[in-house]
């Protein structure tokens, strides 16, 4: 979940997040729409036996057919090698920044897709879990309870509330069905930037909330393997509350979406 106007305190430090005018709402709008409209374009060939590299190229191809380019490809923030393709595709135990790849899905697998595509200079970022065939009772428990959580984060994002405010709904939503919500992932204001402050935690794990990094650098995994998930939007805090750049065209929230 990304917001463009909230102010974050941590611990004795006051940080201020980019303000963002009129106009650049509108360039946010206008990316916001092509990235929700990404992720239902690929959501029919989400199912078992593809492969997550063949998602990719579906993502990519869609995203540079509507003149725009993918964020993440080639994206190499200090310390990391390029992240190699233009989605994170994260299969089951892993958390977040899959790198697509020939593994094809399997019956009940859940997926996270998440694309970021820049549009004339800015972002539109947000994520989706999918299901490929039927998913077991946990999954789609933990699947729900992701995206309520998400939605009743920001239900929070307005004039006068903190970043606690949002991370408090969403934890104490996810604990509350005895799941948990991973520390040190989490997710990041935007713009013309990619990652901007201030950062919210929406990650949701079956069993703790543990993480390790693969070695290719980019992969996070749930320590104990069990399931995670996560739902993205972009949203702008407005006079009055909040305005959500990345609902889907065709009105598909969270699986079953056909």
């Amino acid at each position: 979940m990304e917001d463009a106007d909230l102010v974050e305190m941590r611990g004795s430090e006051l940080r201020r997040v980019t303000l963002h005018g009129p106009g650049d709402f509108e360039g946010m709008r206008k990316a916001g729409r092509l990235a929700a409209a990404t992720l239902d374009h690929v959501t029919p060939f989400v199912k078992p036996g593809v492969t997550t590299a063949e998602l990719d190229r579906i993502c990519h191809e869609f995203t540079l057919e509507h003149g725009a380019i993918p964020a993440p490809l080639n994206y190499a923030p200090p310390g990391h090698t390029p992240f190699p393709k233009a989605t994170c595709t994260s299969v089951n135990h892993v958390v977040c920044h899959g790198i697509p790849g020939d593994k094809k899905l399997r019956d009940g697998d859940i997926v996270n897709i998440d694309v970021t595509v820049i549009l004339d200079g800015w972002h539109g970022d947000t994520s989706r879990m999918f299901i490929a065939g039927k998913a077991g009772v946990q999954a789609r428990k933990l699947v729900d309870t992701t995206y309520d959580a998400m939605m009743l984060g920001i239900q929070q994002v307005k004039p006068g509330n903190t970043t606690g405010d949002i991370g408090h709904a969403i934890q104490v939503f996810a604990e509350g069905q005895r799941f948990s919500v991973v520390e040190v992932n989490c997710e990041h204001g935007i713009g013309k930037d990619f990652h901007t402050a201030p950062t919210i935690l929406p990650m949701v794990n079956v069993g703790v909330p543990d993480v390790h990094v693969l070695s290719d650098g980019w992969t996070a995994v749930t320590r104990d393997k069990k399931l995670s998930a996560q739902f993205e939007h972009t949203v702008g805090v407005t006079e009055t509350g909040v305005e959500i750049f990345t609902e889907s065209p065709k009105g598909w929230s969270k699986p079953p979406y056909m």
